[in-house]
C-alpha cells in the first residue's frame, strides 16, 4: 500500500474519532448540537421581549421524524443536482478533449 493511501486512511480515522472525543460526556442540555433556531429565539426574546413574530408557518410537520425525513430528502435532491452538474461538466470536458 502506498504512503498516500495510508495517510488517507489515518486522516479518515482521525476525522471519525475526533468529534466523538471532543463531545464525549456532553448532553443536549450542555449545548451539544443544540441548533441555532432555539438560540436565536431566546436571544430575540432577551433583547426585545415585546417582539411578536410577523410570520407563522402555514404547515408544520406532524413529528420530528417527518421533519428529519424532509430535511434528508432536501439534502439528497441537492446532492443529486450537484452530482449531475459535476458529471455533466466532466463528460463535457472529456468529450471536448477527444475532439
Amino acid at each position: 500500500m502506498e504512503l498516500k493511501h495510508v495517510l488517507m486512511i489515518i486522516g479518515i480515522i482521525i476525522l471519525t474519532i475526533a468529534p466523538l472525543v471532543m463531545y464525549s460526556g456532553l448532553t443536549e442540555e450542555d449545548g451539544y448540537f443544540g441548533g441555532a433556531d432555539g438560540a436565536a429565539s431566546d436571544l430575540i426574546m432577551e433583547l426585545s421581549p415585546e417582539y411578536e413574530p410577523w410570520f407563522e408557518p402555514f404547515w408544520e410537520p406532524p413529528s420530528g421524524e417527518i421533519e428529519s425525513l424532509l430535511f434528508a430528502l432536501q439534502a439528497a435532491i441537492g446532492a443529486i443536482i450537484i452530482g449531475y452538474f459535476f458529471g455533466y461538466n466532466k463528460a463535457k470536458y472529456d468529450f471536448e478533449s477527444k475532439n
